[in-house]
């Protein structure tokens, strides 16, 4: 049987669309939720009726409400969600700007919160359904000059294994997907803002992460649509992965900071069993 998808951050060139494009090979129909609808209008129209572009911003939830409302009258439920929307930027702990912090923080953590509630209901009345968040590499590893946009995707990792546990009794699946470096269009905005914090010890360690992200720009080894392919992959294991990291550097990377951990755990074992009441 086909399936419904509802993706969230339909931008030409993104993780969206490839998601989008991977469902439809399958033989599935597909939502696709944009800021700016009309860039998709052409695209759409080559699959019919199999494609429903929804005007939505995911920080205002009267448009996530009514998006959810016109998916599920569209293709009468929604079967996969697909939580992609989000936004990293880089800054230091200390100065950047609060405006910009907590405006990641509604993008990348309320807005993924807000989508998920709204379609959570649907599936609970059906008894079945998958959500996938979107989170990063950054979400299992942070690095100088990126802690608000790893604090995010922090938060999602969280969500998403809790969510997991909540809702397996009603049927439904989640998945945490955490993507490394892919070449999509989320490092091209880095060439046109520059560094502006106000603290000037932070400004080199920025102004090389801000290089290394336009250096990469359109050299990124991940390919968005194998990787959208992998998780449809991963989605139909038996029994499925919890998390699905994507990348050769990312799943790397991930490996070396997770067993890294551990190692610095297990050496403060004494320390760390000696703070209960004695036995």
């Amino acid at each position: 049987m086909s399936r419904s998808w509802f993706i969230t951050g339909g931008t030409p060139g993104n993780f969206g669309m490839a998601f989008a494009e991977a469902a439809l090979e399958t033989g599935d129909s597909v939502a696709v939720t944009s800021r700016r609808p009309q860039e998709l209008t052409e695209w759409a129209q080559q699959y019919g009726d199999r494609v429903l572009v929804v005007p939505m911003d995911v920080t205002d939830p009267a448009q996530v409400v009514g998006a959810v409302r016109a998916a599920e009258e569209r293709f009468g439920g929604i079967d996969v969600l697909v939580n992609n929307a989000g936004r990293g930027w880089y800054g230091s702990i200390e100065a950047m700007d609060e405006s910009s912090v907590r405006g990641m923080f509604e993008l990348n953590f309320f807005g993924l919160l807000s989508v998920t509630r709204a379609v959570l209901p649907g599936m609970r009345a059906r008894g079945t359904g998958w959500i996938v968040n979107v989170s990063s590499v950054a979400g299992l590893v942070a690095a100088p000059g990126f802690g608000y946009y790893s604090a995010t995707k922090f938060a999602v990792e969280a969500v998403t294994e809790t969510l997991r546990d909540e809702v397996a009794p009603q049927g439904i699946s989640v998945l945490a997907v955490e993507p490394g470096a892919f070449r999509t269009n989320a490092y091209a905005g880095f060439a046109d803002e520059p560094v502006s914090e106000a603290i000037p010890v932070y400004h080199d360690l920025l102004e090389q992460v801000r290089a290394q992200f336009i250096d990469m720009d359109g050299k990124q080894p991940g390919d968005p649509h194998r990787g959208a392919r992998a998780v449809i992959a991963a989605m139909a294991q038996e029994p499925p992965p919890r998390r699905l990291v994507l990348g050769n550097g990312g799943f790397d990377a991930v490996v070396d900071t997770l067993e890294g951990a551990l190692a610095d755990i297990r050496k403060s074992e004494a320390l760390s069993r000696s703070a209960d009441f004695p036995a």
